[in-house]
């Protein structure tokens, strides 16, 4: 019991940070209809500006979300309004043109991290880095002698924070209503005024520098090499499919769902099956539940 409650919580620290990145492209799907195959590879920028953040400066990785997000931001923006957006005008035989250019970019920025900063596996070695919250310490009577890793907890609860933080955004501002409207109707959104154009490089944007907090919550935890990006866009696209292509909501079920999957199958049948468990998990919602978890939610509000 006691190994599964653990393995339980590991699933819960993992899953909080793969629902972050998952969010960032089912924003991007939601407005645009596009999936970003480049999702990792901005995760792989963020994770080599905490890098060098610490390596040069010493700035502890998390602080450098307050840096890695505003750069990505930036950088989507600027890959959406000058790659991304030139393409969507183009009418074409092959309407996935635009998917594919999400390839040809992510594979650029792999090429370019190799070239400035070699094939090397790079970490940050955190003075907490192995440090551990044993259950005992606090609750002396305490029937499950349950351990938290530091840097796990403290990645997940900032995780938490920021999901919250994009809830908020998203529910309570002006801007963040624009979105939804767009990813809901895009002609009803045009007919209500928003500016549907402005809308989309904006979250290009933000799902840009959501997955580069991503990327330094993950440092600390994670080995850093330059093509990494192909493993996190996969997981991102398996969970933006299990949550509900464009459902926010479905992304942080799919994300849970996930790394709880992903910790039990290490655990019980073995570290080099976790990946087999991703894609099990993968076609298991492609069959029986075609609509992810967004389905799901919406019959349950229905049902009320």
């Amino acid at each position: 019991m006691e190994s599964f409650l653990q393995t339980l919580i590991a699933g819960v620290l993992l899953g909080g940070l793969y629902a972050l990145i998952g969010i960032g492209m089912t924003l991007i799907m939601g407005v645009m209809k596009i999936i970003n195959l480049a999702h990792g590879e901005l995760m792989m920028v963020g994770m080599y500006i905490a890098f060098w953040m610490f390596t040069l400066f010493g700035i502890d990785p998390y602080l450098s979300v307050f840096i890695a997000s505003p750069i990505l931001f930036f950088l989507g923006i600027l890959i959406q309004r000058f790659l991304i957006n030139p393409v969507l005008k183009v009418d074409s035989i092959l309407p996935e043109n635009q998917v594919i250019l999400t390839v040809g970019i992510g594979m650029v920025l792999a090429n370019l991290a190799t070239i400035f900063f070699k094939s090397d596996y790079r970490a940050t070695p955190v003075s907490y880095g192995t440090s551990a919250w044993y259950l005992s310490d606090y609750w002396e009577s305490a029937p499950f002698d349950l351990s938290l890793s530091v840097p796990w907890t403290v990645s997940f609860v900032i995780a938490v924070a920021i999901t919250i933080a994009l809830w908020f955004f998203l529910s309570k501002t002006d801007s963040g209503k624009s979105i939804r409207a767009t990813a809901q109707d895009l002609d009803a959104a045009l007919l209500m005024g928003v500016n549907v154009k402005l809308m989309r490089v904006v979250t290009f944007g933000l799902g840009s520098a959501l997955v580069g907090a991503a990327g330094c919550l993950f440092i600390p935890i994670y080995y850093l090499f330059p093509s990494m990006g192909g493993q996190f866009t996969l997981i991102a696209f398996v969970i933006t499919i299990l949550g509900g292509l464009g459902s926010t909501n479905g992304a942080i079920f799919g994300g849970l769902i996930l790394g709880i999957f992903e910790s039990m199958t290490a655990t019980y049948v073995g570290m080099g099956w976790a990946p087999v468990g991703r894609f099990l998990i993968f076609v298991a919602a492609l069959i029986f539940l075609p609509g992810g978890m967004a389905s799901l939610l919406k019959k349950k509000r229905i049902g009320k």
